[in-house]
């Protein structure tokens, strides 16, 4: 089946860390320039690694905070993950990317303990209108270039519009070739793409006078997701100061599970 990722290596130190070695392939490309990756791919490779640091069964993943520290080369890379917080109930652990010497993501994830809470369970956040399968396909992000956004398919809500609406996602792809993909690496492997699907500015990036990419990703989940498709509940808002956001409501098909918020960096597309 194809992948975003080709695993060429993993090393553990004595230390406790662990790297992984990978390689990217062209699904993983990204849409504002060529010779990146794009960021959703690069989000559910590293909920892999953190989801696989040194798992404990009464604990999961509840928050990731992703930070972009300049472009994401397309290029060979490693995963460096450690345990920043040792706990028996709460744990904070840490995987960086790097390529060509040079780090390009800190992700930090806190794992929580996990107990029955179901007596008191209540939730604030709306289910989604519609399920997926009632939805007409939708292309709009097409306009975009990049393997990334050629290997997903999206419908969307007929009432989506500039600034906010509702979006489902899915792909067929494995996260890394040859290892099957847990269903919480697929979903969070599609968050990025908040930032693209109710763009105030419009799609096609080629028809784009400013460009409003995140420098960062923060993801909350108060339910582990289940399933192949991510229901994204975007608004995006742009200041008067070049500084925008991003925020989601997250779903999957049982209902919303979380949220997103991506801040964004307002400026003119540099002319060619």
């Amino acid at each position: 089946m194809p992948a975003y990722y080709h695993l060429i290596a993993r090393d553990y130190q004595n230390n406790g860390n662990c790297i992984a070695h990978y390689q990217p392939t062209k699904n993983a490309q990204g849409a504002w320039n060529e010779h990146e990756q794009h960021m959703a791919p690069a989000t559910g490779l590293l909920t892999y690694e953190l989801s696989n640091y040194a798992p404990q069964d009464n604990m999961r993943l509840a928050r990731i905070s992703l930070d972009i520290l300049g472009l994401i080369p397309f290029d060979d890379f490693t995963i460096t993950t450690r345990c920043i917080r040792p706990g028996k109930t709460i744990e904070l652990i840490e995987s960086v990317m790097s390529s060509g010497g040079r780090d390009a993501i800190i992700a930090r994830a806190w794992r929580l303990l996990t107990q029955d809470t179901s007596a008191i369970a209540g939730l604030e956040d709306q289910k989604a209108a519609h399920q997926p399968d009632e939805l007409p396909s939708w292309d709009g992000m097409k306009g975009w270039p990049g393997g990334f956004i050629e290997s997903v398919k999206l419908v969307t809500d007929p009432t989506r519009r500039d600034g906010r609406g509702m979006v489902w996602i899915t792909n067929e792809l494995d996260m890394i070739e040859d290892i099957q993909t847990a269903d919480v690496v697929r979903l969070l492997g599609m968050v990025d793409t908040a930032n693209g699907v109710v763009p105030r500015l419009g799609l096609g990036l080629s028809k784009l006078e400013w460009m409003f990419p995140n420098t960062d990703l923060q993801i909350h989940m108060y339910r582990k997701p289940q399933g192949h498709w991510l229901g994204i509940d975007a608004t995006q808002q742009y200041g008067a100061d070049g500084i925008g956001l991003t925020s989601a409501v997250l779903h999957d098909v049982h209902g919303p599970f979380g949220r997103s918020e991506q801040i964004l960096t307002i400026r003119p597309m540099p002319k060619k």
